[in-house]
């Protein structure tokens, strides 16, 4: 497995591999690798002939300090498990590298960045935006593979690479959870042992309130037994809770006979932030 912390020597590698005409799958993280991640690159080995990941916690979407100062960070866990998964390559740079101290451009993804995690994370968008575009600038991809748990970032990055005309598929895959239904996340880590048990709340909302809406139940009436459900029955401090078309993610009254809906859902357990989703279909 190779690793990388300079650009110059990163872009050359990937200069070689494209004269090759070897396709390029890229697995874009920041690190705190968990069997999601590994899903990712499991994906992409299939389907290309080199895999690339790179580690970097991109600071600019991190709207709290103290969520940056306390994001895990375990370098060494991260190449074992990536050289263990065959991993061709990792991209591993510094703040330094990424970001010039004048750098100035700014990204404006209109109302996206404004809904549900960008509301509760002003500037969170611009910043992973600006580092996606980096990122495929050096990697030159010819795929590129995101969660679905993260489907707001997945939407804006399937706009970016569309309106900036990239030549990359953006490859979306399911959500790993764990054997009671948590969604996989490198900040459950974070969570004390009664946390973990209390974050099920929020897979506990969102089958439930698929279940109702599979059975007839109103979009109105969903979003009040949600609502009620955190204030009466949890302890995890709910942000939101959404019913939203898949595609574009604006809301909805009533759903659509093609049932393409997301039930989007984030809140906070005492110093973890955490989010999920669920699709109807």
């Amino acid at each position: 497995m190779e690793i990388f912390t300079d650009i110059c020597d990163f872009r050359l590698y990937i200069k070689q591999v494209r004269q090759h005409n070897k396709s390029i799958g890229f697995v874009p993280t920041m690190g705190a690798l968990h069997q999601g991640h590994l899903e990712l690159v499991k994906k992409s080995i299939q389907q290309n002939d080199v895999t690339v990941c790179s580690i970097f916690v991109n600071p600019t979407q991190f709207n709290n300090p103290n969520d940056l100062e306390n994001y895990p960070r375990d370098n060494k866990t991260d190449l074992s498990l990536l050289k263990a998964n065959n991993c061709d390559v990792v991209f591993l740079p510094s703040n330094a590298i990424m970001y010039k101290k004048n750098d100035i451009l700014s990204l404006n993804f209109g109302y996206l960045e404004n809904i549900m995690e960008g509301k509760f994370r002003p500037g969170h968008f611009k910043g992973v935006g600006l580092i996606v575009i980096k990122l495929f600038n050096l990697a030159c991809p010819n795929r590129a593979y995101f969660g679905t748990k993260d489907l707001q970032q997945l939407t804006i990055v399937k706009k970016l690479t569309k309106e900036l005309l990239y030549d990359i598929e953006i490859i979306p895959v399911q959500t790993i959870r764990e054997p009671d239904g948590l969604a996989m996340s490198s900040r459950n880590g974070l969570l004390s042992k009664e946390e973990r048990i209390q974050a099920l709340d929020l897979y506990k909302a969102l089958n439930t309130a698929k279940k109702q809406l599979i059975g007839g139940e109103s979009v109105t009436s969903v979003l009040k037994y949600v609502q009620q459900f955190f204030t009466t029955e949890s302890k995890l401090e709910l942000e939101y809770f959404e019913i939203v078309n898949t595609t574009d993610l604006m809301k909805i009254n009533e759903i659509p006979t093609s049932k393409q809906v997301s039930l989007c859902i984030a809140g906070q357990l005492g110093k973890v932030r955490l989010i999920d989703n669920m699709s109807l279909l």
